[in-house]
């Protein structure tokens, strides 16, 4: 057995170390041809995968499952950092020691002068202290536009509440959700249907209110548009099979009918 094998197998080592030695290995000529294979672009897709399957347990409550999904995403950090470390750009460690430099910066009211903050106020000096930061280009930098949109409206309205522009409270954007939909209805008035980019702008505007008015609420917009998603999922799926038990189709209901039936499973 070699050094580095016998080195990952060492339960006397912490759990970090063997993970990122684990990942040396794989990556070796003693290792595995699909790690040695991998880039950073071919691992998006397990990147974003492994994101993904920690928001699904986390939303559902799966917190048993929560253990296994957190190590599978550290997985694919530390694949990353692998890589970066054998062309010589930094390792694990770099990025560690800058996250937590980071977060000593952006904590002043824990490591400078104790105060006590509300979160939203921590939140707030967050984005103020991002501004400062000469790295940083804009208000809005770090926003990857690869990110669902909804969550990016969100985020947006976020940074620009962070530096003081924002609305004062849901009342105000609760107007201005008003004000997108009677846009969106003096549009269909002038050409019904037939200005598609006018109402693309429109419609995006009104998403764009919509979930700053979840965000006022302190909602997370994409996480309450899921459950919307999963709450019509299982009543269309009742009102199907119900259908289905008729010995018809959806063809052979009108649309009152079919009200009907999805009003009574929604009773139930």
């Amino acid at each position: 057995m070699t050094d580095l094998k016998a080195r990952v197998l060492d339960k006397k080592l912490t759990p970090f170390e063997r993970i990122t030695l684990l990942m040396s290995l794989l990556r070796s000529p003693e290792g595995c041809a699909w790690d040695r294979k991998q880039t950073h672009k071919s691992l998006l897709p397990y990147l974003i995968e492994e994101a993904y399957e920690v928001v699904e347990v986390i939303e559902s409550g799966r917190y048993e499952d929560l253990r296994e999904e957190l190590g599978d995403l550290l997985c694919q950090v530390v694949f990353h950092a692998q890589l970066a470390s054998e062309r010589g750009d930094f390792d694990i460690n770099d990025s560690i020691n800058l996250l937590v430099d980071k977060l000593i910066q952006r904590h002043p009211h824990v490591f400078g002068e104790k105060r006590k903050l509300s979160p939203q106020q921590v939140r707030d000096q967050w984005e103020l202290i991002k501004t400062r930061n000469v790295d940083e280009k804009t208000v809005l930098s770090g926003l990857p536009r690869s990110m669902p949109a909804l969550t990016m409206a969100f985020r947006i309205g976020e940074k620009a509440g962070g530096v003081g522009f924002d609305w004062n409270n849901p009342v105000e954007v609760l107007q201005k959700i008003d004000e997108e939909i009677l846009e969106i209805k003096q549009e269909l008035e002038r050409s019904p249907g037939k200005n598609k980019e006018s109402l693309t702008n429109e419609i995006g505007d009104l998403l764009f209110a919509t979930a700053s008015l979840a965000r006022k609420l302190d909602i997370e917009p994409e996480t309450a548009l899921r459950t919307a998603l999963g709450k019509f999922r299982k009543r269309f799926e009742k009102l199907e099979k119900r259908v289905v038990a008729s010995g018809g189709g959806f063809d052979d209901y009108t649309l009152v009918e079919l009200e009907n039936i999805w009003q009574q499973v929604k009773k139930e």
